[in-house]
């Protein structure tokens, strides 16, 4: 059996795991409750002013505030609590394969629920919102309300007019899931590697950290914390614009063509090396990994 198809059965082996597995079926109804949650904000104003929205609005104005980034990856934490994932099987896999073979089906296998749990969220939102939706790539009338007259402010609907005179709903909505599937991979390779360096509950603090840091560095937070003055909270959201990764996965804390904030490229270059570099750090640790089988 060649090395892939290695890998693509020890990957298969860790989804069979989900069978009637507890801590996966809650993790997808707190997903679904986080999904109605972050809707219906979007779904009551629009049945109170009775308008409609674009299919791809409402997650687009809830993932444009870092902090709803943040909450999302936390629920990674219920798929990834247990790696690295040894079962049954592991041994046999061990004495046919090598050592990297067996990290590879395991990035394999974060990679592959990253996604799966991004697009559930994103066609949650989608179902959610369909009765009151359309799916012209336009900003609808409900966007303009919630953008142009403040009305957002009021109801916490973060529509930010940056977003609409820059972008499409399309393009924006590709970006937005983009960014936060780089951010949501940082976290479940951040928390593999503190897995396999300390324990499982090194991996949950590891993740903990990493959303406490970009919470903090928050620029509106950074400005109240250090009291820094209007004329120069520029400065500061342009700081922790680039060094925070929270940051980076926030769409709106990026250049549009007339500041110094990263661009989107910049930031889809920077998580993806920081991503290739706990990669790096995970198949270096699984070297010496100590296996201990029941």
């Amino acid at each position: 059996m060649s090395e892939f198809c290695l890998v693509c059965s020890m990957t298969r082996l860790n989804f069979l795991g989900w069978k009637k597995n507890p801590q996966i079926v809650l993790a997808f109804i707190l997903a679904f409750v986080f999904c109605v949650m972050m809707s219906a904000k979007a779904i009551m104003f629009a049945r109170t002013y009775g308008t409609i929205m674009q299919i791809f609005e409402p997650f687009v104005w809830a993932f444009s505030d870092g902090k709803s980034i943040l909450l999302a990856s936390f629920l990674l934490i219920f798929f990834f609590m247990d790696m690295p994932f040894i079962n049954e099987a592991t041994p046999y896999y061990l004495v046919r394969a090598r050592r990297s073979t067996w990290i590879w089906a395991q990035i394999l296998y974060i990679v592959a629920v990253t996604l799966i749990y991004m697009f559930f969220i994103l066609i949650v939102f989608c179902i959610l919102c369909a009765p009151l939706s359309f799916v012209g790539n336009m900003w609808s009338e409900t966007g303009a309300l919630l953008g142009y007259s403040g009305v957002g402010e009021k109801v916490a609907l973060p529509a930010s007019v940056k977003i609409m005179e820059m972008s499409k709903p399309y393009k924006c909505t590709a970006a937005i899931f983009f960014l936060m599937t780089l951010y949501t991979l940082l976290a479940a390779t951040l928390m593999m590697i503190f897995n396999l360096l300390k324990n499982k509950f090194g991996g949950v603090v590891s993740v903990f950290i990493l959303n406490l840091y970009g919470l903090l560095l928050n620029p509106d937070m950074v400005g109240r914390l250090l009291n820094i003055p209007d004329i120069l909270q520029y400065k500061s959201n342009v700081i922790t614009g680039w060094i925070s990764p929270l940051n980076h996965a926030t769409y709106y804390m990026h250049n549009f063509g007339y500041d110094l904030l990263p661009r989107l490229w910049h930031s889809y270059l920077i998580l993806v090396v920081w991503v290739l570099l706990n990669i790096l750090i995970i198949r270096k640790l699984a070297r010496r990994y100590q296996f201990v089988f029941s």
